[in-house]
């Protein structure tokens, strides 16, 4: 039975790499991959850090060798493919954390350090360390947000934890924590902040008096979105007891 989980999960890798190569092209722009977030998170969960972070190098080796995708490829989705699914396996089985992980891991860590590999190694000129962070940021949470809503789904309808288990993968309990859930949503309010930051430093021209403000109104809406989840959740676990 061992045998059988391990072979099955290496077919699952393969077709998890092949469908990262074909849907990568879509909504990208360079520094900008969607779809590669999308697989990341699906990936840690369902396999864990370090199978995702083999499909990630994978899928970024072949992008760059038949794409002519610069490095990006693998420093905008390896750090990510880690931390995604090492946070899925620290919070203990909660999906949003593994989303939290790919933001993390190439929203700051991976954006990183793509300057001194883009300046040094492929002779790109006029980056900051900071340059790719809101491009970066910005493919994370769109890949992440789709990622969160197929696994959701998946968990609701009691798959997620069946395909976990045929794949030899950790099994966590699908129950939701309304508390840990909000937490996590309030995390991203500081890295969207820094995020808006970035942009507003390096990309936004004019001298508009709104736009030093911009930065705090998406935090703080964050912030409130965690709060009301947080309140939207707990009654409705109430109204079941």
């Amino acid at each position: 039975m061992t045998e059988n989980k391990k072979l099955i999960k290496l077919i699952f890798m393969a077709m998890m790499i092949a469908i990262g190569v074909v849907i990568s092209p879509i909504l990208r722009v360079e520094g900008m991959c969607p779809m590669a977030h999308l697989i990341n998170v699906t990936c840690a969960v369902f396999i864990g850090p370090f199978h995702s972070l083999a499909c990630a190098t994978l899928i970024g080796i072949i992008r760059m060798i038949f794409m002519g995708i610069p490095p990006l490829a693998l420093t905008g989705a390896i750090f990510g493919a880690f931390f995604s699914g090492l946070f899925y396996r620290l919070s203990k089985g909660k999906i949003l954390f593994a989303v939290l992980g790919e933001i993390f891991g190439t929203g700051i860590v991976g954006a990183i350090v793509s300057y001194p590999v883009m300046t040094y190694i492929w002779g790109r000129d006029g980056l900051t360390w900071f340059f790719y962070v809101p491009s970066f940021v910005a493919g994370t949470l769109i890949g992440g947000s789709i990622a969160f809503i197929l696994l959701k789904q998946l968990n609701k309808l009691g798959q997620l934890n069946k395909i976990q288990e045929l794949l030899g993968s950790r099994v966590y309990e699908s129950a939701n924590d309304a508390s840990k859930d909000a937490l996590a949503i309030a995390f991203t309010a500081p890295i969207a902040y820094m995020a808006a930051l970035v942009i507003e430093n390096n990309l936004i021209s004019g001298s508009s008096p709104f736009i030093p403000y911009i930065k705090v109104i998406i935090a703080a809406a964050i912030l409130i979105f965690a709060l009301i989840y947080y309140i939207i959740k707990t009654a409705k676990g109430l109204r079941h007891k």
